[in-house]
């Protein structure tokens, strides 16, 4: 490896490698799964796998009167994302801590967004 970073922006690491057969440099991106290491407790008391992507849906269907809709929910999964890091507890979080996550952020970046997801995400 000749040279790796960090991207806190959205969780990924960018590598710089090196082939030691030809020479040959190459970058690669490494993504972390949350599929596999997060654990969301529902309501009822059922676990099922985090899923960036359900949060994304849920934002992009809370945002779609903006005209950007699709990457404003795109960044806000990975804020929210971000923000959900040190929620986790041995890899296990609640939906409604999710659900209190993103309400704080939709609040901050639009008002009707956040009027939105409250409507679909009441506790």
């Amino acid at each position: 490896m000749i040279n790796s970073r960090a991207q806190k922006r959205n969780n990924r690491i960018w590598r710089r490698r090196q082939c030691l057969t030809c020479g040959l440099v190459f970058s690669t991106e490494e993504i972390v799964q949350y599929e596999n290491v997060w654990l969301v407790m529902d309501k009822s008391g059922g676990y099922s796998p985090f899923s960036p992507n359900k949060l994304m849906m849920s934002l992009y269907r809370s945002c779609q009167h903006r005209q950007g809709a699709l990457n404003d929910a795109a960044a806000l999964s990975e804020t929210i994302i971000q923000k959900l890091q040190s929620k986790f507890i041995d890899g296990l979080i609640t939906s409604k801590t999710i659900t209190q996550v993103s309400q704080v952020a939709l609040n901050r970046f639009d008002r009707a967004a956040s009027v939105n997801y409250g409507a679909y995400h009441r506790q």
